[in-house]
C-alpha cells in the first residue's frame, strides 16, 4: 500500500526547474521509496553499500561514470568527497534539471557538502513521518490514539501486519549502532540509549541540559553533543521560544519535542491506545503530536522558522506561529471538550502581544467538531488544524 505524501508536487516541481534536488529526513520516512516513484527513469545507487560509498569518496569521478545523470543517490552524506565533483558535473550542463537528486539521514553532515558545493545549485526539502492528513487521507478509519502511538513511519502505516515494538526496536539497534557511530564516538551506546530515553520522558517540556546530563551521569559537554546529534539525525526537534523586544522576561531555553511519536511512545513502553488513555504522559504525547502537525502545516505553506512557543516564569502557551509580524496562539489539551478554563493563557498572552497582533488562539484538542469558546477564542480539532 503507498500512502501518497504532500511532498510530491514539491519534488516534481524542483526535478523541472533545478539541476540537484537534495531530501532530508530521518530514516525510515520515505525519503528513497518516495524518489524512487516519482522518478522511475533515474538510476539508482545507495552509498549505504560501503563499496559504493568507499569508490564515491576515493574516486569519484569513476563513480559518476558508473552511475550517470539523472540518478538518485541515497545516503549521500556517507561520501562527503563527493559533493565537489557533483559541483563541477552540474555546472557542466547547468541547464539539464533533475540531474541528481540526492538523500540523507544525518543533516548536518549533509548541508555542509551542500552549503560548500552545490550552493545556489539545489533545492532542499525535508521529509518527516506521515502526518495525520496524509494517514488520513489514506486509511479513513485510523483512530487519532492509534495514529499517536503507532507513530506516522510510512512502512509502519502501510502494512498493519507489522509488529510495532519489533519495528522500534529494531529501528533503534539500526540507529545506535550506524548513525550515533558515523556521527560521532560514543563511549558507550548504553548511556546513549538512556539519555534518548530520558529525552522522550521530557518531550513537550523545557529542555534543561544540566539536569538532562546530571540524570545519566555524564559531562554537560557529551550531553550538548548527543543532543545535536539527535537533531541532526531527525529525531527531536527544539523549539525556540518567541519574544521580542518588549518581553524581555521571557525564557530563552527550547522545549525538546521527539520528533514522532510513535518512537516516543516505543521508548515510554506504550504500546496500545488503552495504555496511552491511562498513562500520566499522555499530555505530552498529545503535544508531541501537535507539535509534528504544526510543523506539517507550516512547511504545506511553505515558511520555515515560523513556528514557536511562548514561556515567562510562570505562563505558557504552547505554539505561537508568526508570520509577518502576525500570530496565532494555539494550546495543546489532552480532552475531548475543551473549555473556557482552558483558554487562560491564551488570554493573558493575546493581552501582553495586543489583539490586533493575534489572528487566532485556540485550544487544539481531541473534539470531533471545532466549536467556538467565549472571549473570542475556539477549540480546535487536528483536521480543523490544517
Amino acid at each position: 500500500m503507498w500512502i501518497p505524501r504532500y511532498v510530491e508536487a514539491r519534488l516534481r516541481h524542483a526535478a523541472r526547474t533545478r539541476p540537484v534536488l537534495v531530501l532530508t529526513g530521518a530514516r525510515q520516512t520515505g525519503k528513497t521509496s518516495t524518489l524512487r516513484r516519482l522518478f522511475p527513469a533515474h538510476g539508482f545507487v545507495s552509498l549505504d553499500l560501503p563499496t559504493e560509498a568507499e569508490q564515491a569518496e576515493r574516486e569519484p569521478a569513476a563513480f559518476l561514470r558508473r552511475h550517470p545523470a539523472p540518478v538518485i543517490i541515497d545516503e549521500v552524506q556517507y561520501a562527503p568527497g563527493l559533493f565537489r565533483h557533483l559541483k563541477a558535473a552540474v555546472d557542466a550542463r547547468r541547464s539539464r534539471h533533475g540531474q541528481y537528486l540526492l538523500t540523507g539521514s544525518q543533516k548536518f553532515t549533509l548541508m555542509r557538502g551542500v552549503a560548500e558545493s552545490l550552493a545556489g545549485r539545489a533545492d532542499i526539502v525535508d521529509l518527516e513521518t506521515l502526518s495525520w492528513f496524509e494517514l488520513r487521507a489514506a486509511r479513513p478509519r485510523e483512530s487519532l490514539e492509534g495514529a499517536i502511538v503507532r507513530g506516522g513511519f510510512p512502512e509502519l502505516q502501510a502494512n498493519a501486519d507489522i509488529d510495532a515494538a519489533a519495528f522500534y526496536n529494531s529501528y533503534l539497534a539500526t540507529y545506535l549502532e550506524r548513525d550515533i557511530r558515523a556521527l560521532a564516538h560514543v563511549g558507550s551506546l548504553r548511556d546513549f540509549e538512556r539519555f534518548l530515553r530520558a529525552c522522550a520522558l521530557r518531550s513537550a517540556n523545557l529542555l534543561n541540559k544540566a539536569d538532562l546530563a546530571r540524570d545519566i551521569g555524564i559531562a554537560p559537554s557529551t550531553s550538548n553533543s548527543w543532543l545535536s546529534m539527535l537533531e541532526a539525525s531527525g529525531q527531536i526537534v527544539l523549539l525556540e521560544p518567541w519574544f521580542s523586544n518588549r518581553t524581555t522576561s521571557l525564557v530563552k531555553s527550547p522545549k525538546l519535542y521527539l520528533a514522532d511519536t510513535g518512537l516516543l511512545c516505543a521508548l515510554l513502553n506504550i504500546r496500545t491506545e488503552e495504555a496511552l488513555r491511562q498513562s500520566p504522559w499522555a499530555g505530552a504525547a498529545w503535544e508531541t503530536y501537535v507539535c509534528a502537525q504544526l510543523r506539517h502545516r507550516e512547511r504545506r505553506a511553505g515558511r520555515t522558522g515560523s513556528l514557536f512557543f511562548w514561556r515567562d516564569r510562570t505562563r505558557e502557551v504552547d505554539f505561537v506561529t508568526d508570520v509577518g509580524g502576525r500570530t496565532e496562539l494555539f494550546e495543546a489539551k489532552w480532552t475531548e471538550l475543551a473549555n473556557t478554563g482552558d483558554c487562560g493563557n491564551l488570554h493573558i498572552v493575546r493581552d501582553l502581544m495586543g489583539p490586533r497582533r493575534v489572528d487566532r488562539a485556540s485550544v487544539v484538542c481531541r473534539t470531533a467538531h471545532a466549536h467556538p469558546l467565549a472571549n473570542g477564542f475556539d477549540a480546535l480539532s487536528l483536521t480543523d488544524l490544517g
